[in-house]
């Protein structure tokens, strides 16, 4: 399981970073191409770089599902929680099983009609615009994303039962840090 969960978080990381450094590249690109240097100018106009929205947003997309899925292991959506907090603790559990079978069951349809819409569009010539890729590729985020998070949703909610506890996302802990402060104040 720590696998999928490093897995799911390098996913993220790289679709960020490389998103950020493309249109970075972009960016400068066409700020350099636009200055009146004689050979500069003329070379840099030579360079395609028009899929670099076209892939940036298709990164974005990818990494939106995956982070979905990340937020619910990890506790970070927005909930609102007042009157379940109101409810007795049996209540409440019940309510909050409710809760995640619903998202499990919400994602899981997700996912499959994902599936089966890639399915179809994975037998049609269909490509993107710019970068001339399947549009089966840029949309099996849906189903992929779907599933991990189905399956999120479930993994809540077994911890929960065998717990009663669910995941909380503490804001002033900074992944890391607390281990190099530790080993700091050893040294």
């Amino acid at each position: 399981m720590k696998f999928l969960d490093h897995l799911e978080e390098w996913i993220i990381a790289f679709l960020m970073g490389a998103a950020t450094f493309i249109i970075f590249v972009a960016v400068v690109h066409r700020y350099l191409a636009g200055l009146p240097i004689p050979g500069l100018q003329d070379y840099l106009i030579t360079l395609n770089t028009s899929w670099a929205q076209e892939l940036c947003i298709y990164m974005f997309v990818w990494m939106a599902k995956f982070g979905a899925a990340y937020g619910v292991r990890t506790g970070i959506h927005v909930g609102v929680d007042v009157v379940i907090n109101r409810l007795s603790p049996a209540m409440r559990g019940k309510f909050v099983i409710f809760g995640l079978l619903a998202g499990a069951l919400f994602t899981g349809i997700v996912g499959t009609l994902g599936a089966s819409f890639v399915w179809e569009m994975a037998h049609t010539d269909q490509t993107s615009a710019d970068m001339e890729v399947p549009m089966w590729l840029v949309y099996l985020a849906v189903p992929c994303g779907s599933y991990l998070m189905c399956f999120r949703f479930l993994q809540v909610m077994v911890q929960f039962v065998r717990t009663g506890e669910l995941p909380k996302h503490d804001h002033s802990h900074v992944e890391g840090l607390d281990e190099e402060l530790e080993k700091g104040a050893k040294a």
